[in-house]
């Protein structure tokens, strides 16, 4: 079965099942970071060429499932909610996978390696990233259910909850990018300085890819709110 087909399958009488499939290829890519910033801390090559690659196959197959999500998403009048913003809530999710395939590219091509002092909490931070998808996945994942209620009662402040939760993660990913950014500054001397203004680009990376993970809350926030 084509992927086209499968996804066609899926629309039945609601576009909220392949909407929620997209998101979870979409977090499924950013979690792959998790073990490329490992295998690049140990400066292990072999392995992040081949976790790379693992995030640039999910983050093409989410665009796929993007494109798929717009070629099928139905015409008529019956949508639970207005087809524009559930082609902006899938363009929104979309854009995480799209970071954490430039995170990966970037290290990779520069085969950058992490300073000692401050690898720790680069995995923190990457893992803080992380967590933030996954609470946009967990807030997305309640969708259907929320349409089912008509967008009222107990569901909806479940869902209202799980985006209050989103934006503390977004904001605690905001603490430790500041933390990071000061421990790294203290060690710019002792640094190639082009070395220093791409760990720098790649901190900033990583904090938007939690931006953006933030976003998808932001976008259902809004949907809930009509």
């Amino acid at each position: 079965m084509s992927l086209g087909s499968s996804i066609a399958g899926l629309f039945g009488r609601s576009p909220i099942r392949p909407l929620q499939q997209h998101y979870d290829t979409v977090h499924e890519c950013a979690c792959s970071l998790a073990q490329f910033f490992d295998a690049v801390i140990a400066g292990d090559w072999d392995k992040a060429r081949t976790l790379r690659k693992q995030v640039a196959e999910l983050e093409n197959q989410a665009d796929e499932l993007k494109k798929e999500f717009r070629l099928n998403l139905p015409k008529s009048l019956f949508l639970p909610m207005p087809r524009t913003d559930l082609l902006e809530l899938i363009s929104v999710q979309d854009k995480v996978a799209n970071k954490a395939k430039d995170i990966s590219g970037l290290m990779l091509g520069r085969e950058m390696s992490i300073p000692d002092p401050i690898a720790d909490a680069m995995r923190s931070y990457v893992q803080g990233a992380i967590d933030t998808s996954a609470q946009a996945q967990k807030a997305i994942n309640e969708l259907d259910e929320l349409i089912e209620t008509g967008f009222s009662g107990r569901e909806i402040r479940l869902v209202e909850e799980l985006i209050e939760e989103l934006d503390r993660l977004e904001r605690a990913n905001d603490e430790q990018q500041i933390a990071i950014r000061s421990t790294l500054f203290k060690l710019e001397k002792d640094l190639s300085p082009v070395d220093v203004i791409f760990l720098y680009k790649i901190i900033e990376w990583v904090g938007d890819l939690a931006d953006r993970a933030q976003k998808v809350g932001g976008r259902l926030q809004m949907l809930v709110a009509r």
